[in-house]
């Protein structure tokens, strides 16, 4: 077995059990919903996270020089305290594969923010799926059926959306000063855990069960999940094509969907069940665009 063979082999090993602890992470996340509430866990998990990322930082002798600190505190709040937060919210009463396929949508909003903000084109096919994903909204959040139980949709779709603010401000942040993305995804958990401390005492301030499930909760949501997952993507960012590297926003959300059926019998609408097939049919046919033509 050549090199290159062989490094082709562990990239796609790392890929694989990337695409693994992320998608179960839902459903973990749901779980630590019965022992926390939902900034509270929040705020833990990015503790946690962080913890493990500096630990990492420090065995590869990285610099903690923190990159300019208001993108940064900005990308804390959009990327780690409005995500997780609104996502934890949507999990408290949503399925975790539904929530899951609603937060990916983060790919859509990234494109029509870039275009306002940052002044790229949207291109050719790039409208066909924009078009397939926001038909597949309309029948996964069933506008015309609003009920409290809805709020978990929409919840869902906030955080999404404030994942695609914290990209382009990523984007932005990259065009004045050069940052490892390791060293950034520490600091804006840094700056993130005020705010979802502050978040936790305003909103739900309730107290936490500490039980055993609950640790070990965090360790997957927080060590794995949070801290080792972002290194293995900085890694597989380096050394996968774009194209390659993308495929991990259409698989993940399919790991989501078929580990909730699998363990919790989780089974959508048949508007749920067809919305979500059009919105991941459209990140496919993104992720083919995004192959040929980088945004």
């Amino acid at each position: 077995m050549n090199q290159g063979t062989k490094k082709q082999l562990i990239d796609g090993a790392l890929l694989v059990f990337l695409w693994g602890i992320w998608g179960y992470n839902w459903l973990v996340t749901k779980a630590g919903m019965a022992y926390a509430s939902p900034f509270g866990l929040a705020a833990i998990r990015a503790m946690v996270a962080a913890a493990t990322l500096g630990l990492i930082l420090w065995a590869r002798k990285q610099s903690f020089t923190p990159p300019p600190w208001r993108y940064t505190l900005l990308i804390g709040i959009t990327q780690t305290a409005a995500f997780t937060g609104l996502m934890n919210m949507a999990l408290q009463t949503g399925g975790a594969g539904k929530v899951s396929v609603l937060c990916y949508t983060m790919p859509f909003w990234t494109l029509v923010f870039a275009r306002v903000f940052l002044g790229e084109h949207i291109r050719g096919w790039q409208w066909m799926g924009i078009a397939l994903a926001f038909a597949g909204l309309l029948l996964v959040l069933e506008p015309w059926q609003l009920s409290a139980s809805s709020l978990s949709s929409w919840l869902a779709l906030a955080s999404g959306i404030s994942w695609a603010i914290s990209a382009i401000l990523i984007k932005k942040l990259a065009k004045r000063h050069a940052t490892s993305p390791l060293s950034l995804t520490f600091w804006q958990m840094v700056w993130a855990i005020p705010v979802l401390m502050a978040l936790w005492a305003l909103m739900d301030a309730q107290p936490i069960i500490w039980q055993w499930p609950l640790w070990w909760i965090l360790v997957y949501a927080g060590c794995l999940a949070g801290g080792a997952g972002w290194w293995l993507w900085s890694i597989l960012l380096s050394r996968l094509s774009a194209g390659a590297a993308s495929l991990n926003i259409l698989v993940l959300p399919c790991v989501s969907l078929m580990a909730a059926w699998i363990h919790t019998g989780e089974q959508p609408s048949p508007a749920e069940g067809g919305g979500m097939i059009l919105i991941v049919a459209a990140l496919g046919m993104l992720t083919l665009v995004n192959r040929t033509k980088r945004i």
